[in-house]
């Protein structure tokens, strides 16, 4: 095992209202660190507030920090995650993203992998249009897209989430059922595999 200064990082940047987001995101980030070399990264965005006034406080009461420009420039790797709102991504994220041209303008993000993962509360509440979504700032970013391919066996036999596009997940309707072990296993081998790429792709 490199040691812990050596490790490279694989940033898993996610806003979840409920939790079914942040607890797919914990899975990604047990399949990036099944992979030697590499750790991942939590990280989520604040509310949007309606209050022109409002502010968020500078750290969250709990989970993972926010996001900041320098995590995005110091990932190999991102996998960014978002519910469901009406088929596409949470405004949350998308504000944030909105705010990336930096980023955008230096080629931060540019060549590196990214992947995308969701949660709706019902089986055809646009999965695969949320997903869909988020890729496209990726593409504008200049990233390349990592999917799940359907080598893994658990994308044919899931009766929940899980698409070729990236992770998902069904929480029902109170966001209170937790993942299928279909669901745990696809977002586990998209961690991995994202972290297996960003790997081959470094300089």
């Amino acid at each position: 095992m490199q040691k812990a200064n050596t490790m490279r990082e694989v940033l898993v940047l996610y806003y979840s209202h409920h939790g079914s987001v942040r607890d797919l995101a914990r899975h990604i980030a047990r399949g990036i660190e099944q992979v030697d070399g590499v750790v991942a990264r939590l990280r989520t965005v604040p509310r949007v507030s309606t209050v022109c006034e409002a502010t968020a406080a500078t750290i969250p009461d709990e989970g993972a920090p926010y996001v900041e420009a320098r995590d995005l420039e110091e990932c190999i790797g991102l996998a960014l995650g978002s519910p469901t709102r009406f088929g596409n991504m949470a405004a949350p994220l998308k504000y944030f993203l909105d705010s990336t041209s930096g980023a955008w303008l230096k080629g931060t993000l540019t060549g590196k992998p990214g992947a995308v993962f969701t949660s709706t509360s019902s089986m055809h509440g646009g999965q695969e249009s949320t997903l869909i979504s988020m890729m496209l700032p990726l593409l504008h970013h200049g990233m390349l897209i990592v999917g799940i391919p359907y080598s893994e066996a658990a994308l044919t036999t899931t009766r929940g989430g899980g698409t070729p596009y990236g992770a998902s997940h069904v929480s029902g309707s109170d966001g209170s059922t937790a993942a299928s072990e279909d669901e745990k296993r696809l977002a586990v081998a998209l961690g991995r595999r994202l972290a297996e790429t960003a790997l081959k792709l470094l300089p």
